[in-house]
């Protein structure tokens, strides 16, 4: 009975750990360097840039729908977007600061933070139509 417990309590923060944990993934990825030979290389021109808006966009679809979970929808949609937008904008550039301070083998790349920024708008593109009130799922303007 404990178990079954202790599991609802996980469930009813699944946004909050997977929002927390996307998080940790994209600042490790981003702040470590991996060996060249270890990792698949693709040579795809620019696809680096696809990377970064998709992890932005997951940072701001996982942060959107982590607020709410943890506001229990009593944040608005708006007031919600707003800050997940802010705080990933203000986070990817951030990550591309750091790159260029703290690593020796990466570098801050204005265009990356700009490939970060678009991932965000998508994303916040994606919250704006899932939560429009056209569909089943509700979230208080």
């Amino acid at each position: 009975m404990q178990t079954t417990k202790n599991w609802l309590v996980l469930k009813k923060y699944f946004f909050t750990l997977t929002f927390i944990s996307w998080t940790v993934f994209i600042t490790l990825l981003s702040l470590f360097s991996f060996s060249e030979s270890s990792l698949p290389r693709v040579d795809i021109p620019n696809v680096d840039k696809l990377v970064h808006a998709a992890f932005y966009f997951g940072v701001v679809v996982l942060g959107c729908l982590f607020i709410r979970e943890i506001s229990q929808g009593k944040i608005s949609k708006k007031t919600g977007m707003t800050v997940m937008g802010l705080f990933a904008v203000v986070y990817g550039i951030v990550i591309e600061v750091l790159q260029g301070a703290l690593t020796q083998t990466r570098e801050a790349d204005f265009m990356d933070a700009v490939a970060n920024s678009v991932g965000v708008l998508l994303g916040l593109f994606l919250i704006n139509v899932i939560f429009s009130g056209k569909t089943a799922f509700k979230w208080n303007d």
